[in-house]
């Protein structure tokens, strides 16, 4: 019975009926067209489909979507991208400051950085293991070379029982203007050098610290071994940047002027050892 129905349904919609369109007056038949419910809702299907289908296009490519309650206007994914920007930057301004403390605690406690110790370790494997050989005119050229250059490197007259002797290059050519004084709270160094003179490492480490300071200008801090930090102001570039392992004599910055206590091209060197500030001119000769 109840198939029975569904049939007499399904052959309802598939009665056909003639639309007619005749003339009023003479009855003529203009169009005609035979239809059935089913084709009149397949139709109707295939309509509203391409309707929806126009609108959602329409809304997608086209600004009509902004008024879409809760969708961001322009403005608003502006300001969602600036706000982006400066989260990203303050993030990054926080893990520098993070280093900066990091690496300010060591000096302290006279501690040796894990990441400079392995850095160190892994440039002397790199470059202190590789082994030349040399010939007898190479040997004699060296040998030349390093007559002419012995007053480059200094030795220092003083040693520790655990420390050893210390080997310096000077930081920079120039003269002493205003020597070590601690009880004036001077702890370095003042050095005149030409403008544009370059700045070198005095020895082998892995800097900790570069920036920009009011007072000194701009500032290069280098860890060293036996927790040494030799530090450079008033630079007027910074070829190297934190993280970086240096080389004993390897530039890493151009002297300069910058800073408010400055008065003319100038280095201003420091040497530390555990937090205490020792006098460079007993460890290097500038002169």
């Amino acid at each position: 019975m109840a198939n029975t129905k569904k049939a007499r349904r399904w052959d309802r919609l598939k009665y056909k009926y003639k639309l007619s369109i005749q003339n009023e007056t003479s009855y003529e038949e203009v169009f005609s067209m035979k239809l059935s419910q089913l084709h009149v809702l397949m139709a109707l299907s295939m309509l509203a489909v391409i309707l929806v289908s126009l609108t959602i296009l329409l809304i997608a490519f086209t600004g009509l979507k902004e008024f879409i309650p809760g969708f961001p206007d322009g403005n608003m994914r502006h300001i969602i991208t600036e706000n982006a920007l400066r989260v990203d930057s303050l993030e990054f301004e926080l893990q520098k400051r993070d280093r900066f403390l990091k690496s300010v605690q060591l000096v302290l406690r006279g501690e040796d950085d894990e990441e400079m110790e392995n850095q160190r370790d892994s440039a002397r494997v790199n470059y202190d293991t590789i082994q030349f050989s040399i010939s007898a005119a190479e040997h004699e050229f060296r040998a030349e070379i390093e007559e002419k250059e012995r007053f480059n490197l200094t030795v220092s007259q003083h040693k520790n029982a655990n420390d050893g002797y210390f080997h310096f290059f000077p930081p920079v050519t120039g003269i002493v203007t205003r020597s070590f004084d601690e009880k004036a709270g001077h702890y370095g160094t003042d050095l005149v050098a030409k403008t544009n003179a370059k700045v070198v490492a005095i020895w082998d480490g892995v800097v900790v610290f570069t920036d920009w300071t009011v007072k000194t200008g701009y500032v290069i801090q280098v860890q060293h071994a036996n927790n040494l930090v030799s530090i450079y102001k008033h630079n007027s570039t910074l070829l190297k940047k934190q993280g970086d392992y240096v080389r004993a004599g390897e530039m890493i910055a151009v002297v300069g002027n910058t800073g408010e206590e400055t008065t003319g091209p100038h280095l201003h060197f420091e040497l530390w050892k555990a937090g205490t500030p020792l006098n460079p001119e007993q460890f290097i000769q500038f002169k």
